[in-house]
């Protein structure tokens, strides 16, 4: 089993991960490329390096982002989790279904710093 992030707004990809109001989690069997389930939960308070350890926490493998500065993708790195940054703008399942299928494309990372 494995659980990827996204954030979110809307139910939608949130644009700027680090000031997303909530994270979608969404369990996934790799082997069968199926959605096993998914919840949302708010996003803790902004605070530099938290939602690396955070997400880590909520047994996350990994991140799908629209844009994620750099050190935040070392952060994650350090703490064991994937990061797809540049996906577009999309539903959680559909970002999920287009990752299993070897699919999604990520285009320009949205975030500089």
């Amino acid at each position: 089993m494995m659980t990827i992030a996204i954030p979110t707004a809307n139910d939608l990809l949130a644009a700027h991960f680090g000031h997303c109001g909530q994270f979608t989690l969404v369990q996934v069997n790799p082997e069968n490329q199926t959605i096993t389930g998914q919840h949302t939960l708010e996003a803790p308070p902004h605070e530099p390096g938290l939602l690396p350890r955070w997400l880590a926490e909520q047994g996350v493998d990994l991140v799908i982002a629209g844009g994620m500065g750099q050190r935040a993708q070392q952060l994650f790195a350090t703490n064991g989790i994937q990061v797809i940054v540049g996906a577009p703008v999309a539903a959680p399942a559909t970002l999920v279904t287009e990752y299993l299928a070897g699919a999604l494309r990520s285009g320009i990372n949205l975030c500089d710093h």
